[in-house]
């Protein structure tokens, strides 16, 4: 309790995690009647709320520093109306002001993407904003990535309808998911986690492929999630969504924000679902939904001075998450862990705490300071059948940052250090798993760019953890660009993490499997702790055909583990955790197409390849369950907003997932008949948005329009407590067309 207190004072007053200033560039251009661009000289350029300005060159161009308090900028012109514009990248590119007939002004007419592939980054990261989340039902982050392939979503098993992301190949675990650049879904919460983050609390998604920075720690291996929330500064008053669909799931978000004074808001977010009814439309005698509850309530704080250079955040937040499945039939308080009806329940308890603060020094705007803290409790009780799995974590994190230029602002550096205890007591069966993890790393990232053709990040960080012992991790990253909008990205580095194979991999707990654990007396669990090395290469172009903006992007990544747990199913009666005895690597290849077919109508196009292989101790297979095909297409057309702010939004997306192999030791108790690997299938997604006005909007669609269901999704459901019950063999959906309806309501 003393650590709690002490943390929550020093929050307070402690120090944010500054970013070092940069500068944010872009040309500002109109159409004359000749249709042809000349450049709009002495347009005054501004941060909102902050007197700091700039003025556009005779060419139209204009370069001004990153501001602390503010990530939007306002465009203002004599004779032409102010527009605000949202900066979420180094160079805004070309603006094209075009003259408004009516208002005899001109206005910024288009609109950045709201999915963003930055020629500039050194990393190859996708931004994806909060109007690219409008385009789903969105309900939560692990479904917020519907409509946008840098990342894949399965289905992680048929009693559970949990939600299961993977990036480059590889499951969740082997991905940085971070809250405002804390990590966040990790340990305890792995399998649930990201279904605890309301999606409509988001503002921005960076995702980042391949190794991440330094600064973040040691176990991003295949890439990094970072989920940017709402500040309250800038956010709106008051926000409400409703949200319901044909299997009685029904949800409600909100979030009121005031200002106690021109530097200090606060916020209060709130999300509460739950879903209600007994679904079984395969009749195999199961919900093919949980039935569930949950409470998330949070509050955040939001400090921000540009005179002085202080910013800072403070946010608490608490959930309450229910889930109930199994047979349909199963009454919880008389069957529970019994043999009448198969059943399942989870019951998690969270609390978060966290805090960023930081300064930029006045006469030095590139140079800053800060500190981010977290604490969080995650408590979860839960059985399978006759099988319970508990476990309770407390987690203090720490991190400061120093960051600064050497010279020039070509040459610019972080170092710190940071600091991570983990507290777990686990319980499977009446079998102790209980343990501490204590980590201490020092961090050092050197940034070159010079503006213009290349630029580099290089890092370095060395961590002592109590049971991974002292370990370097380097990590490298390259940009050059090769001719216009064209930029070529390289990366390498190595991660290291301690594999929680119980947490990561409850899915598997939905059958009659016996776990086996082969101990090499080394660090958690007996298992040596999981290395890998990810190298990466990747090309974007960027062009205008017919005058509207194509993007193409391409990029191959390789992860080679030198350890790994293996999670071996390839015995029907047995699930195996051991560490590699020879090879396991990840291959992927993806390629993006991004175009404007005609005015406001986009279509984004993506191809996966996937090559994931395993030494299992039968032989070299492919990972199960893991399409080596997957084809991604979205097609969104909006009208114009009329001044009123009306307006129509139509989106359809379609997923192609190809076969996936399914463990040969199983296809003798599937009793449909398809061999090796299971059929490919088509997901077919819509939504319309009718926006009445600036405030209110209404929204209906559907999700897997094209009914596709997997007919068997689990393995002798008539003999739940049979030596060969499995509900974890899911390659396609269970539930068939959902379909949805809701409204959102806002005040500015």
């Amino acid at each position: 309790m003393k650590t709690v207190l002490f943390f929550i004072l020093f929050s307070i007053v402690g120090l944010l995690h500054g970013h070092a200033q940069i500068q944010i560039q872009g040309t500002l251009k109109a159409y004359n009647h000749g249709q042809k661009l000349f450049p709009l000289s002495g347009a005054k350029v501004s941060w909102l709320n902050n007197k700091d300005s700039v003025l556009t060159d005779i060419e139209g161009k204009f370069k001004i520093l990153t501001s602390p308090s503010s990530n939007r900028l306002v465009v203002h012109y004599s004779n032409f109306r102010n527009d605000t514009l949202l900066v979420n990248r180094p160079n805004l590119g070309l603006l094209i002001l075009k003259p408004e007939i009516e208002l005899q002004e001109v206005v910024i007419s288009k609109d950045n993407s709201s999915v963003q592939r930055s020629l500039f980054d050194v990393q190859n990261v996708v931004t994806v904003d909060s109007r690219e989340m409008l385009k789903a039902a969105c309900c939560n982050l692990s479904e917020s990535f519907e409509t946008n392939p840098a990342v894949d979503v399965n289905i992680a098993d048929a009693i559970t309808g949990t939600k299961q992301i993977q990036m480059l190949g590889l499951n969740s675990p082997y991905l940085l998911i971070t809250q405002d650049n804390i990590p966040s879904t990790r340990g305890a919460s792995s399998a649930h986690g990201l279904s605890f983050i309301p999606g409509n609390w988001i503002e921005s998604i960076q995702i980042t492929k391949g190794m991440g920075s330094v600064v973040n720690g040691y176990e991003s291996i295949s890439g990094q999630i970072n989920t940017t929330l709402r500040q309250p500064l800038t956010d709106q008053q008051f926000f409400l969504n409703l949200y319901g669909n044909n299997f009685a799931r029904f949800e409600l978000n909100s979030r009121w924000n005031t200002f106690l004074t021109n530097k200090l808001s606060t916020g209060i977010f709130f999300h509460a679902n739950t879903r209600m009814a007994r679904v079984d439309d395969n009749n195999d005698g199961f919900l093919d939904t949980p039935l569930s509850e949950q409470i998330n309530l949070m509050n955040r704080w939001q400090y921000g001075d540009p005179n002085s250079g202080w910013i800072s955040f403070l946010n608490w937040q608490y959930l309450r998450d229910h889930k109930q499945t199994g047979e349909m039939h199963f009454d919880k308080n008389s069957d529970k862990l019994s043999t009448e009806h198969w059943g399942s329940e989870h019951d998690s308890d969270r609390f978060d705490i966290s805090s960023k603060v930081g300064y930029v020094f006045a006469d030095l705007p590139y140079q800053s300071i800060g500190l981010q803290m977290a604490y969080t409790y995650h408590k979860q009780d839960a059985y399978y059948g006759l099988r319970t799995y508990d476990i309770q974590q407390s987690s203090f994190y720490g991190n400061l940052i120093f960051s600064s230029i050497i010279g020039s602002t070509m040459h610019k550096y972080k170092t710190g250090i940071n600091y991570m205890a983990d507290n777990y007591k686990e319980r499977l069966n009446s079998s102790p798993l209980d343990r501490r993890e204590n980590s201490m790393g020092a961090f050092f990232e050197y940034t070159y760019s010079d503006l213009d053709k290349f630029s580099m990040v290089a890092g370095i960080r060395f961590d002592i953890h109590n049971h991974l012992d002292g370990f370097f991790s380097p990590r490298l990253h390259l940009r050059y660009a090769i001719w216009d909008k064209g930029a070529l990205r390289a990366s390498i580095g190595r991660g290291k993490r301690s594999a929680k194979i119980l947490a990561e991999n409850q899915k598997l707990f939905n059958s009659s499997r016996e776990i086996l654990i082969e101990n090499s007396n080394a660090s958690a669990y007996g298992l040596q702790p999981e290395i890998a090395w990810n190298y990466g290469l990747s090309f974007t172009q960027k062009l205008y055909l017919n005058k509207r903006l194509m993007v193409l992007s391409a990029d191959f990544y390789r992860t080679q583990f030198e350890n790994q747990v293996v999670v071996d199913w390839e015995t029907p009666t047995e699930i195996s955790f051991y560490n590699l005895e020879g090879k396991s690597y990840s291959n992927s290849f993806q390629i993006d197409l991004s175009y404007e077919l005609i005015q406001n109508l986009q279509l984004r196009a993506t191809y996966k390849r996937y090559q994931v292989k395993t030494d299992y101790k039968a032989a070299k297979l492919d990972k199960p369950l893991q399409p080596k095909h997957r084809f991604f297409s979205n097609l969104s057309y909006q009208t114009v907003r009329s001044p009123i702010g009306k307006q129509w939004r139509f989106d359809t997306t379609i997923h192609w997932q190809g076969e996936q192999r399914i463990p040969r030791s199983n296809l003798d108790l599937f009793t449909n008949s398809f061999g090796t690997y299971s059929p490919s299938y088509v997901l077919l997604n819509a939504q319309i948005t009718r926006v009445l006005s600036n405030t209110f909007e209404l929204y209906i669609g559907g999700e897997n329009i094209t009914n596709y269901a997997q007919k068997e999704p689990i393995i002798a459901s008539n003999n739940p407590f049979g030596p060969n019950f499995d509900a974890s063999m899911n390659y396609a959906p269970v539930l068939s067309g959902v379909y949805y309806i809701g409204f959102r309501y806002k005040l500015n």
